[in-house]
């Protein structure tokens, strides 16, 4: 497809996400869609993004225009095998983070694409490894305020990420919340 003549109908109401899919040069509008995100008992962790972002392209009931995709998301942090999502309060985000410390985590995040006639999705993993971050540092981004919106209690891209992230294998932008690399593969191939 064209970058000139497709339109990428994303719902998602991250600004991250946003900001990332406007930065592709594709026409965007955004759009809400509000569904039950219900995660079977027993479903794999890595599974739960790719499970979600299919249930969002699926509670959109509104037909799509010639060039236009939509693109829904979903992405959770890894730890063991727990799923850490976003923090309920400042004490989870602390015990989110104190988890985290010293330690590598995976961040999957699952990408829906879906015309009217065809759907094509995928996950993306990268594994993150954190320093060890010193009580006064976790007490300081959490006061910060800006790690409640976000899975595991932090964003990459800000303060934390650039003092506790020692290394990172695999995409920098699926961590930020959004593969647009392959992404911008997926939408360029889709046929």
């Amino acid at each position: 497809m064209a970058i000139s003549n497709t339109t990428l109908v994303l719902a998602s109401r991250s600004p991250r996400r946003r900001q990332l899919v406007a930065d592709l040069g594709f026409s965007v509008r955004y759009v809400d869609i509000d569904v039950d995100e219900v995660v079977p008992d027993g479903t794999a962790p890595a599974d739960i993004p790719l499970l979600l972002a299919k249930l969002k392209a699926e509670g959109y009931h509104q037909p799509l225009a010639d060039g236009e995709l939509l693109v829904t998301a979903d992405t959770v942090v890894v730890h063991g095998d727990t799923v850490l999502g976003k923090p309920h309060d400042r004490e989870d985000a602390y015990r989110m983070l104190r988890l985290l410390s010293g330690d590598r985590h995976q961040v999957y995040t699952g990408v829906c694409v879906r015309s009217n006639s065809l759907q094509k999705s995928f996950v993306e993993r990268t594994d993150v490894y954190f320093r060890n971050l010193g009580e006064e540092t976790i007490r300081h981004y959490v006061e910060l305020g800006t790690c409640m919106d976000k899975a595991g209690a932090y964003g990459i891209q800000e303060w934390i990420g650039k003092v506790g992230v020692e290394r990172i294998d695999g995409c920098y932008y699926n961590v930020v919340g959004l593969p647009v690399a392959r992404l911008y593969e997926t939408i360029v191939h889709f046929q």
